[in-house]
């Protein structure tokens, strides 16, 4: 991809629809170019023409399946010779609704492979590249999930609850080296991912879905205001922070030399 900006190009995967296009519609008004990464090559190539008409954006079109171990390779070895690649934006993911008893664990172990593995293999192709030119960001897109196990399928909360941990331990790995990491948790969101997963988005509550241009546009607002987990629809940033503080208030009682009174053997040799 030629240079002809100061921006770089930012790798968007999952970019053919939803959330994805609009992640790669906000970068290229803000100058960037693009990499295109999703399954589907024919939306991809539409959003990579209307998007250079409306931007000037260029856009480099990546047909690929994530779950598959020789297309996410190929991504891979993408970003690390691609210098010019300056913002990755890992949004690709799938969905399940329903019970975990009952589904084909095949079907499963794809959300894994697509919302886990390929989000960690990614960030580790691209994150020495920024750490060595001292400049990148990385954007993991988790889920209100991550927080809400119980309200959702196991294996699908399971994977943001991944994303998120995998971010918070890769800014503090990163973040004082130029590196910007992000994890955003959308709660609903008005995306193809619903039918995918096999749920009507009109049997929905509409007060509890968000518009994707409004859910992006907020995500990238945490991002300039330099937040490390933005959750757009939580109205009282108080209310994370002190979530945060409780969390971290545990960790020095989560490891000791021995164990807490409560769950000490009970002495029965009288009973």
């Amino acid at each position: 991809m030629s240079q002809h900006n100061d921006k770089g190009a930012a790798l968007i995967t999952g970019a053919s629809s939803g959330i994805g296009a609009t992640y790669a519609d906000r970068p290229a008004r803000r100058g960037y170019d693009l990499v295109l990464v999703a399954r589907n090559e024919q939306r991809l190539e539409q959003l990579a023409a209307r998007l250079r008409e409306a931007t000037g954006a260029k856009s480099d079109v990546f047909r690929a399946d994530l779950t598959q171990k020789a297309d996410l390779a190929r991504v891979e070895q993408r970003l690390r010779d691609d210098g010019w690649i300056t913002m990755v934006v890992n949004n690709v993911g799938i969905a399940a609704s329903g019970p975990f008893i009952g589904p084909d664990l095949d079907d499963l172990e794809k959300i894994i492979l697509l919302n886990a593995v390929a989000v960690m293999r990614l960030a580790g192709a691209v994150a020495p590249g920024f750490v060595a030119r001292g400049r990148g960001t990385v954007i993991n897109i988790a889920s209100v999930t991550a927080l809400t196990p119980e309200t959702f399928n196991g294996t699908y909360s399971g994977t943001k609850a991944f994303v998120l941990n995998f971010t918070r331990a890769l800014h503090a790995e990163v973040g004082e080296q130029g590196v910007r990491v992000q994890a955003v948790l959308p709660g609903g969101t008005r995306t193809e991912i619903w039918e995918r997963s096999g749920v009507d988005l009109s049997s929905l509550p509409p007060e509890r879905l968000m518009g994707v241009d409004e859910m992006v546009d907020a995500a990238l607002a945490g991002l300039d205001q330099g937040e490390l987990v933005t959750t757009p629809s939580l109205p009282d940033a108080a209310d994370w922070e002190a979530f945060t503080a409780a969390r971290l208030a545990l960790w020095p009682n989560l490891s000791r030399d021995h164990p807490a009174d409560r769950d000490r053997p009970v002495d029965r040799s009288d009973a």
